[in-house]
């Protein structure tokens, strides 16, 4: 049962801002778990749970290693529309130029979107190389990439 509840509870704060042991619990419990604090409290331990930042500005409970960038979809239209210039591509690589001393934060934000399909980023002053896999995807990447620069 206890495996059942730890799966239960990673889907739930993957899925939710879940910002309490309160919260928790109530999820577990309409989940058809019957749970006290006490046992969420140590299930949150042996889980080795975390509290990041969560979008709405209020800390939620994440797995240890997870990307503490809650805004990122902000800061990359943000990015986006204030420091790039072009974009190109050929084959599984795209081009992206950027104003001077602006690559390097385009990038971070590009490697902390969790697009599955970019396999990673290499950033100069002004000029990025990623790398999308598969090949195919690279159209669908150009076009969310374009759609960030609102033009």
């Amino acid at each position: 049962m206890k495996t059942w509840r730890h799966k239960k509870i990673l889907e739930i704060i993957k899925d939710n801002d879940i910002s309490t042991q309160e919260d928790l619990v109530e999820s577990l419990r309409e989940a058809g778990f019957a749970v006290t604090q006490a046992t969420v409290s140590r299930d949150i331990k042996e889980l080795g749970l975390i509290k990041i930042p969560g979008s709405s500005g209020i800390s939620r409970y994440a797995v240890a290693g997870e990307p503490v960038n809650p805004r990122n979809e902000d800061r990359i239209k943000r990015f986006f529309r204030d420091s790039v210039v072009s974009l190109d591509n050929s084959e599984n690589l795209i081009i992206i130029k950027t104003l001077p001393g602006e690559a390097q934060g385009v990038a971070s934000a590009i490697d902390n979107s969790g697009w599955p399909e970019i396999i990673g980023t290499v950033a100069g002053d002004d000029t990025i190389l990623i790398v999308i896999k598969p090949k195919k995807m690279t159209h669908s990447v150009m076009k969310k990439f374009a759609a960030l620069t609102g033009r």
